[in-house]
Formats: C-alpha cells, structure tokens, sequence
C-alpha cells in the first residue's frame, strides 16, 4: 500500500472522468519513450559538453528540464483509478477524489497559478482572432546580428553564410515588421530603428500574431508554465511544434549551419522568400490546432474558479 500522505477530498473535480489504471500507465509509458526519442541526441551532446546552436535553444531559453519533460501527467479534465495513482498524492498538486481516484487539485491550482491561467487564456484568445502575417521572412534573427562584429553575434562559434557586409545589406534592403518583444529584444541597438513595429512586454496580447514564428514556439513555454494541469501528450506536442520550427528560424537566419545538417532557406531570394513563407504558414495551422488545445486547459481549470 502506498505511503503517500493523502489530503482531504476536493469536490470540484467530482464530474471529472476516472482514467483506468492499464489505460493511464500505458499513455504514461508511452509519452516516456516518446520523449526519450525526442531527447537522445541532445542528452547525448549534453554529457560530452557538445554544444548545438540550433537544438539546444530549447534548453537554454526555455526553463522546461528533460525530466520535467518527460514526467507524464494527465492534466486538467481527467482523474487517475487504481492503487498506482495514490504516488501522486505526494505532489502537491495531486489530490484524492471524493469516490476515489487521484487528479489535479484543481482549487489549489488557480489559488496560485490563477494570474497565469488567465494571461495564458488572454493571449491566446487574442492570437487565435488574428489573421496570421506571413511577410517577416525570419529577418528577426538578421536584425540580431546587424552591424555587430564576427566576435559579437550570439552564435559566434558558426559563422555567417554572406558575410558582415552582405549581411547587413540584407538588412537594410527589407522592410523588418517584427512584432514579437521576446525577438525584438535581442535586436542591435542600429536595427532597433530599421523594425516598423515597437513590441513591448506589457503590450504583447496586442501584438503577437498567428504567423510569427516566436508566438508559435511559445506555446511550448505557455504548455509547460500549465503544467501539470496540461495532458503531458500536449506538452510534447508543443515541444515538437518548437523543435521544427526552431530549424526553420535557424535556417533562415543569416548563419552558415551546413556543417550541421541545415540546408539554407535564401530568405534574401524570392525563391528562399516563398519556401519561408509557405513553411511559417504550415506551422501557423499546426499552432492554430495546439492554440485550441491548450485554450480547452484554460476552459477546464477556469470552470473551477
């Protein structure tokens, strides 16, 4: 019998359904092999101390941990039956259903995560009424580099596929419409100017739109920052989101990363222009989907306020 300290029944989640205990320990089996399989080559790198420009963003800039990763939870909406669920009661954010079972403690959940729920609800609310702008071409991460030395730029081990100049003509021969404050940051003091939007912090619901590259990214930190009333099949899912259109963002970008496996996309061509475009619009769909996903998160935790 586990010796998990159990707390008092909770009566908000009484309606929400009973996994059983085969059919959870199989979905919980199987998002670790999942997960295992999406990490192996970084955790690999990881203990040689080998860096990677373009996957390792997802460790650096993103707080989620490999472990945290791949520990499974069911999420808001769904208990856990059988004798095997009563480990969770040991997590704070577990509790025992009044007819049995263990779930998320929903009510615990929004005393202190509430402020989050509802931020993350608003902005992608406000995302998803958007028409998505497919017309950046990836210039944000050539904006990061403008008119800085080879010594300077963020990935200063990789060099740059055009060169300082060539680069920094780029730059300035495209209009830039960034409107991601989180990519905007990182601009050079000389590219700041050249951008026609100004994207803040406090005006990002405003601002962030289905197509931008970084919103869709995002919605792999939103997942986690859930997390554990997100499904953990859906957290993976907005990591795979990220992972993919990571490699797009690099690829783009104005560093030479054939040594690594990445074929150029020549944002600077028109061919390189319409092959950006025509990928940024595939992942904007495939956002669209995990938006509406992570939004029924919200709905769910939200009917428990």
């Amino acid at each position: 019998m586990s010796t998990a300290t159990s707390r008092p029944a909770r009566s908000a989640a009484r309606s929400w359904p009973l996994l059983r205990q085969d059919e959870w320990t199989d979905r919980e089996n199987r998002h670790r092999e999942r997960v295992d399989a999406l990490l192996e080559s970084h955790l690999h790198r990881r203990r040689r101390g080998i860096a990677h420009p373009v996957e390792d963003f997802l460790f650096t800039y993103y707080s989620h941990r490999p472990a945290q990763l791949r520990r499974w939870h069911p999420g808001a909406g769904a208990g856990l039956a059988g004798e095997a669920a009563r480990v969770r009661l040991g997590d704070p954010w577990y509790t025992e259903l009044p007819g049995g079972g263990v779930a998320l403690d929903a009510p615990s959940f929004l005393s202190r995560r509430g402020s989050t729920v509802s931020f993350v609800s608003s902005l992608l609310r406000a995302v998803r009424a958007r028409p998505a702008h497919l017309g950046c071409f990836g210039l944000h991460e050539w904006a990061m580099v403008y008119r800085l030395s080879s010594n300077d730029v963020r990935h200063s081990q990789v060099p740059l596929r055009l060169g300082p100049e060539e680069t920094d003509r780029v730059v300035e021969s495209h209009q830039i419409r960034c409107s991601h404050f989180d990519a905007f940051r990182f601009f050079t003091e000389e590219a700041r100017p050249l951008n026609r939007l100004r994207p803040t912090r406090e005006g990002q619901a405003r601002m962030d739109q289905p197509g931008c590259l970084h919103a869709t990214m995002d919605l792999y930190k939103w997942a986690y920052k859930l997390t554990p009333a997100v499904p953990g099949e859906l957290v993976v899912d907005c990591f795979k989101l990220a992972r993919d259109v990571r490699e797009l963002d690099m690829r783009a970008s104005p560093y030479d990363l054939r040594e690594y496996g990445y074929t150029p996309v020549a944002i600077e061509t028109r061919e390189g222009k319409a092959q950006y475009a025509a990928a940024q619009k595939r992942f904007a769909e495939r956002g669209a989907e995990l938006r509406t996903r992570l939004l029924e998160v919200c709905r769910l935790l939200e009917e428990q306020g």
